[in-house]
């Protein structure tokens, strides 16, 4: 009987996870991962669940502790992005670093032929795929996941949709019907409402500065530079303004940012580093999404010295430095690559 360490949360999906694999025959264990140092009781809530959860399966539970990895390669990579003016993508560096990294070893080490999340996407072991419910796909956040550790990953919530998951969950009993009335999990968990409150800890970020267009000219003022992302249209002034400005660019160094009208923030080309390939071609067609929640756009990608050059065949609007370009053919995710820089 072959061994499956399931990361579970304390949530529906990741609980769901253990009792389907449990089912299929597999020798089920899960592990917690404590990522912070949380006083809220946060972790005894989750805990506590799991605990539920294992009883009813009747299978060991792990809590793995590695608050001090997570703090440095993503909360201090988080809270670093928006010191330095980017927008970071804290759960792709989670996923890479400490869920498909540090997890990974540890299931290994437990003799675990694989490891099971409730993340809702697809893999053969090559590649990584959208899942079938689109509206929960989380591919765009595996991408960044080591080639190597494909081949010991499950995701047997790929085929579902969230609504069939908590439904079918809360038919299993008590245990899992608690879960099932639990919130959603944030999207960033170490975000309770804004990203501003998290930066506020480090830095301060209350510090008006001067807006200005693209031409250098002074058109207004702002809050403070770390209040602001590429394309955000409120919370500053620019005065005389008829038109919706969006946020262009900004400017650590002296806390200014630049604003412009939508057709300012219009790019067709995109320059991204760090790249994580699942293919060996150096050209190729494809699409690319820019952000998460974006559309899919057809362009052509050109790579040299681990940098990519992505020339977009339909133009894209808002793209910041720091995202993710993931790029697909249908389906499969081919690769992604950090964005540096856009041009028009």
């Amino acid at each position: 009987m072959e061994k499956v360490m399931v990361g579970m949360s304390g949530g529906i999906d990741s609980s769901v996870t253990a009792y389907m694999l449990q089912k299929e025959g597999y020798e089920v264990e899960g592990v917690y991962l404590k990522l912070h140092n949380r006083t809220d009781g946060y972790h005894e809530s989750n805990i506590k669940d799991i605990e539920n959860v294992a009883k009813f399966l009747g299978i060991k539970y792990h809590i793995l502790d590695i608050a001090e990895d997570f703090t440095k390669e993503v909360y201090d990579y988080f809270v670093n992005s928006y010191l330095e003016g980017t927008t970071p993508n804290p759960c792709v560096k989670c996923n890479r670093q400490i869920k498909f990294g540090k997890m990974l070893d540890f299931a290994k080490e437990h003799k675990a032929s694989y490891l099971a999340t409730g993340h809702y996407a697809k893999t053969d072991g090559e590649f990584i795929y959208e899942a079938d419910d689109k509206t929960k796909d989380q591919s765009y956040f595996l991408s960044q996941v080591e080639k190597e550790a494909l081949p010991f990953m499950m995701f047997p919530m790929s085929t579902y949709k969230k609504e069939d998951i908590v439904k079918f969950g809360s038919k299993l009993g008590d245990s899992y019907k608690r879960i099932t009335e639990k919130n959603e999990s944030q999207e960033i968990c170490f975000v309770d409402t804004v990203y501003t409150d998290v930066i506020k800890k480090h830095a301060n970020i209350d510090q008006p500065g001067v807006v200005f267009d693209e031409e250098g000219n002074e058109v207004g003022t702002h809050k403070g530079y770390m209040h602001y992302t590429i394309g955000k249209r409120r919370g500053f002034t620019v005065h005389g303004a008829h038109e919706p400005h969006f946020v262009k660019s900004l400017n650590p160094k002296d806390n200014t940012i630049i604003v412009g009208k939508k057709e300012s923030l219009e790019i067709n080309i995109v320059e991204a580093n760090n790249l994580n390939m699942y293919i060996e071609d150096t050209n190729f067609k494809c699409t690319v999404k820019l952000r998460y929640r974006s559309n899919l756009l057809p362009c052509e990608v050109s790579i040299k010295n681990d940098k990519a050059s992505i020339k977009l065949k339909k133009s894209a609007f808002g793209v910041a430095a720091g995202q993710l370009a993931v790029f697909y053919i249908d389906e499969k995710v081919i690769g992604s690559a950090w964005i540096t820089n856009t041009f028009k």
